[in-house]
C-alpha cells in the first residue's frame, strides 16, 4: 500500500506532499492541472527510465520519496535481505529517486542505493500502474500470451523457466554446429592456419621467464669489456699492483703494526683486531672479484645469438600475445580449436545428437503449457465474460484463441515461449463474430476490458496498490457509475488510487483528491488538497455541470448519498 508520496522540483510541481489512505483514492482536477504529473511521478520512484525534462526549471535536480506498508507482503522481506535491505518495525519501506539535470538519477531504498534494475524488481511487488500506455499495449497481440500466462499461475510460470533454460542452451548448442557446418575449403584452410601457428609456437620452444634472462644477459655481454676493465683495475689497487704497494699491502702492514703493541693497552687491541677484520672481509670481496672476472665471456657469438633468440621471441609477441605467458595460453586455445576442426564429424554428430534430444524436450514442454493455457484460458474466458457484463457490456462475447504455430514442413514451431500463439477477441454486439480486439473494441469498450483484466489479476498477483489513469476513457452515464462501482470493489481487498474526470466515479471515493495549478510570481504550481465532505461537494458539482450551482451541489450531495448507500448494500 501507498501511504505517502513527496515530491519536490518536479515537472511544475514545486513541493508535494500525498497522504493516501486504504480502499478508493480519487484525485480529480481541472484539464492540464497536473494530474498525470503525480502518475509520472510515481512511475519515476518505482523504477522508470529517468527523464531529465522532469527537472523543473531553475532547479538543479527532482526527488521523489514514496512511501510503502509492506505488511501484506509475505515474500518481499526475503528479497530485500539480499541487498541488505533492512524493514523496520512498522513494515514500511522508503523509496528515494532523485534525478538531476545531467539526466542521472540516484535511487534508495531505505537508504540503501541501488540500481535501477533493483528498483524496478522490488517495487513492481508494491504497486501496479495502469494508464494509456497500457489500452494500447491490450490491441498488440505479444501482450495477450503473458496475461494468460500470469492468469495460469505457477503451474505455467514454473514450466515456463524450465523451457526457457532449455531453450537458451538449445540455442547455444545450434550456435556452435553452425560454426563446424560450412565450406570444406574454408575448413582445411583453417585446419592449415592452426596448425602452422601451432608449429611455429612449439618449435620455438619458449619457457616462462626466458626474455627476461635474455635480456640480462645481453645487458652483461653488451658492458662485458667495461665491466672487466673496472673489476682488473680494481683486483690490481686492492691486491695486485705492479707499480705502486696495493691497499691490502698497506693493511697487511699496519695490522702487523698493531698487533705488535696490541698487548701494551687495550684500545690498541681493538684497533688491530678491526683492522684484522677488515682485512679478511677485504679479501674475500677482492677473491669474488677475481672470480667474476674470470668468468666474463667476450664472444660476440653469443650475444649474437642471444639477439636472435630475441627477436624470435619479439616476432611470436607480436602474433600471439604481449607475453610469453600469452603466447603458450593462446597456442592452448588454438590446439582446442584445431581439435574441433579434426574431429569435427564426430563433434557434430554428437551436437546433432544432443540438439535432436533438447528440441524433444522442448517440444514436449511446450505441449504441456500448450495444455495448461487452453485449460486456463476456457476459465478465464468465463471470469472476463462475467465482469465485462457486469460493467454494462451485456450482449459481449470473449475468446482466448489458442494456435500452436508450425513452419513450413508442418512440424512445431518453438520459442521461449512455447508453441502457442494467444489472441484475444471479442464481439460485443449478438451476432457478431468473435474479431480481434483492436477491429472491434472502441476506447471505452478498452478500457473496460482492462479493468475486468485488473480486477481478475488483481486476486493473483498480490500486488497491494493499484493505479488507475485514463481507465474512463469513451464511458459515461450508467456505464461510468458501474465502472466506479468495480473500482471500489476492488479497492476492498487492493487500494486503488484512480484519477478521473467523472463524478460517478469520484462520488464513490473514501478520499478525495483536487489536484489544482495556481500561478505565483510568474511561475506555475501544481498543487493537491485533500478535500473534505464540503469542498468535495463542490468539486462534485464542477465535474457535473462545470458552472457550480445550488442545482448541481444538490446533485452531487444526492450522487454520493446514492453512492454509500448503494457501498453498505454491497458490504
Amino acid at each position: 500500500m501507498l501511504l505517502q508520496l513527496e515530491v519536490k522540483n518536479f515537472a511544475l510541481i514545486d513541493e508535494l506532499n500525498i497522504q493516501f489512505d486504504k480502499g478508493l483514492n480519487i484525485l480529480t482536477g481541472e484539464t492540464g492541472a497536473g494530474k498525470s504529473i503525480i502518475i509520472d511521478a510515481v512511475n519515476m520512484a518505482i523504477g522508470e527510465r529517468a527523464d531529465r525534462q522532469f527537472v523543473r526549471t531553475g532547479s538543479k535536480k527532482s526527488m521523489i520519496q514514496a512511501i510503502f506498508s509492506v505488511s501484506e507482503i509475505s515474500d518481499l522481506e526475503e528479497v530485500l535481505d539480499e541487498y541488505g535491505i533492512e524493514v523496520d518495525e512498522d513494515k514500511a519501506i522508503i523509496v528515494t529517486r532523485e534525478i538531476y539535470g545531467n539526466g542521472r538519477s540516484v535511487s534508495r531504498i531505505n537508504g540503501i542505493m541501488v540500481n535501477q534494475g533493483v528498483l524496478k524488481s522490488i517495487t513492481q511487488k508494491l504497486i501496479d500502474i495502469h494508464g494509456q500506455h497500457e489500452h494500447q499495449s491490450l490491441l498488440h497481440t505479444e501482450f495477450h500470451i503473458d496475461l494468460l500466462d500470469l492468469y495460469g499461475g505457477k503451474d505455467i510460470h514454473d514450466l515456463l523457466v524450465m523451457l526457457s533454460n532449455k531453450y537458451q542452451h538449445y540455442l547455444k548448442l545450434k550456435k556452435s554446429l553452425e560454426s563446424f557446418c560450412y565450406d570444406d575449403m574454408e575448413r582445411e584452410r583453417k585446419i592449415d592456419l592452426l596448425k602452422f601457428q601451432i608449429e611455429e609456437i612449439e618449435t620455438a620452444e619458449l619457457t616462462i621467464g626466458e626474455e627476461e634472462e635474455l635480456n640480462q644477459k645481453r645487458i652483461l655481454l653488451g658492458n662485458s669489456e667495461r665491466i672487466y676493465t673496472t673489476l682488473t683495475t680494481t683486483y690490481e689497487d686492492f691486491y695486485n699492483s705492479n707499480t705502486h704497494p696495493s691497499v691490502i699491502d698497506y693493511i697487511s702492514k699496519n695490522t702487523k703494526a698493531l698487533q705488535s703493541v696490541a698487548g701494551l693497552d687495550g684500545s690498541l687491541s681493538y684497533f688491530y683486531e678491526a683492522l684484522e677484520d677488515i682485512q679478511y672481509k677485504i679479501e674475500d670481496i677482492i677473491t669474488e672479484i677475481r672470480n667474476y672476472r674470470e668468468q666474463i665471456e667476450f664472444d660476440p657469438q653469443i650475444l649474437q645469438e642471444i639477439e636472435k633468440r630475441l627477436d624470435t621471441i619479439n616476432n611470436l609477441k607480436r602474433k600471439y600475445g604481449s607475453s610469453i605467458q600469452d603466447i603458450l595460453d593462446y597456442k592452448e586455445v588454438i590446439q582446442q580449436e584445431l581439435d574441433n576442426y579434426i574431429y569435427s564429424e564426430e563433434k557434430i554428430s554428437q551436437l546433432k545428437h544432443e540438439i535432436t534430444a533438447i528440441k524433444k524436450e522442448i517440444e514436449d514442454l511446450s505441449i504441456n503449457i500448450s495444455e495448461l493455457r487452453i485449460k486456463a484460458g476456457k476459465v478465464f474466458e468465463g471470469q472476463l465474460v462475467d465482469i465485462l457484463k457486469s460493467l454494462n457490456m451485456k450482449n459481449v462475447s470473449f475468446a482466448v484463441d489458442i494456435k500452436q504455430l508450425k513452419d513450413t514442413y508442418g512440424n512445431l514451431k518453438v520459442s521461449e515461449k512455447g508453441i502457442d500463439k494467444v489472441e484475444f477477441k471479442l464481439s460485443t454486439n449478438p451476432g457478431e463474430p468473435l474479431k480481434p480486439l483492436a477491429k472491434v473494441a472502441s476506447g471505452g469498450e478498452i478500457s473496460r476490458v482492462m479493468l475486468a483484466l485488473k480486477t481478475i489479476l488483481a486476486h493473483i498477483d498480490g500486488i497491494p496498490a493499484l493505479i488507475f489513469d485514463e481507465i474512463d476513457t469513451g464511458i459515461s452515464g450508467i456505464t461510468a457509475q458501474i465502472v466506479g462501482e468495480k473500482l471500489h470493489h476492488i479497492s476492498k481487498k487492493r487500494q486503488v488510487i484512480c484519477i478521473t474526470h467523472l463524478p460517478q466515479i469520484a462520488a464513490l471515493a473514501n478520499t478525495h483528491f483536487l489536484i489544482e495549478k495556481k500561478i505565483e510570481k510568474n511561475t506555475t504550481k501544481t498543487i493537491v488538497k485533500k478535500l473534505d465532505k464540503d469542498n468535495r461537494l463542490y468539486e462534485l458539482g464542477r465535474l457535473l455541470g462545470g458552472e457550480v450551482t445550488e442545482i448541481t451541489l444538490k446533485h452531487a450531495e444526492e450522487m454520493i448519498d446514492k453512492a454509500h448507500k448503494k457501498i453498505k448494500a454491497t458490504n
